[in-house]
């Protein structure tokens, strides 16, 4: 057996002496403790029992009561409730103040969107009205135009002079009919006369042939544009001095802007 193993041993030996001692010790002072006595109690006398009772009233004696004093009512401080019910109350009033106000101006973008559809819707029908009435009016000009080109090819064939113009350059004035010719051309504008006589082309040209203009005629009678429409030439100088030609020619007045057309012959000299 080793130094390490008796030292061991010896210890757990030494501990359980240690305990037995310390129970047995705890043993003999339970049993031998001193308990204290209890003091008896000390009788008392109060006398006859009529006597300890004190004074008693009789029975009919009136025994007077205090009354309470009257004291004039304090006004009181406004309490912390108080306080809170007042701001309630003005807390409450300026919500229904801003909810008023609220609606009306919800109500005002209402009726304000309400204005702008009827305004909208109304402008949409006038221009629908507007445009029906300008494709009316071009379809009659169409019409117009397609007459007169008939009439003009039959003039530039035959080389005839009428309407209430000349062939000399007295021109047309205030036909009724809307067409006519001068100098070998003609032209065609609904309702329209030519004041003066239809401007011709320059002579330095070299192609033989038709050149249709369109014409738009303002109110007072001026042509305000002038575009190539067709014919048999496609010189791009012999159309361009038809087009100069045309800008040049003066009708007689009118109640709104016109279409028409000018029909130029070219023939070398």
């Amino acid at each position: 057996m080793t130094k390490k193993q008796e030292r061991h041993i010896v210890a757990t030996v030494g501990t359980i002496i240690f305990l037995v001692l310390l129970f047995l010790l705890l043993w003999f002072v339970r049993l031998y403790a001193v308990v204290p006595e209890q003091e008896e109690g000390v009788e008392v006398a109060f006398g006859e029992v009529e006597e300890a009772g004190g004074y008693m009233a009789e029975e009919n004696e009136a025994v007077p009561l205090e009354q309470p004093s009257a004291a004039s009512p304090q006004p009181s401080a406004p309490s912390d409730n108080d306080l809170m019910t007042q701001e309630d109350e003005e807390a409450l009033a300026l919500r229904k103040e801003q909810e008023k106000k609220e609606r009306e101006r919800k109500q005002a973008e209402a009726l304000e969107k309400q204005r702008q559809r009827e305004e909208q819707a109304r402008l949409e029908a006038e221009r629908k009205a507007r445009e029906a009435a300008e494709a009316a009016e071009r379809a009659k000009q169409a019409e117009a135009i397609a007459k007169a080109n008939q009439m003009g090819s039959l003039f530039g064939q035959t080389g005839n002079t009428s309407g209430s113009g000349d062939s000399q350059g007295a021109g047309q004035k205030g036909n009724p009919v809307g067409h006519g010719s001068s100098g070998g051309n003609s032209w065609s504008l609904s309702g329209r006369g030519i004041k003066g006589s239809l401007p011709q082309p320059s002579n330095t040209f070299n192609q033989e042939g038709r050149v249709i203009v369109e014409i738009r005629v303002n109110a007072a009678g001026n042509v305000i544009s002038a575009t190539h429409k067709g014919g048999t030439i496609s010189d791009k100088q012999t159309i361009q001095l038809a087009l100069d030609a045309a800008r040049k020619a003066k009708f007689t007045e009118g109640d709104h802007d016109q279409i028409g057309t000018i029909t130029y012959n070219f023939k070398f000299n």
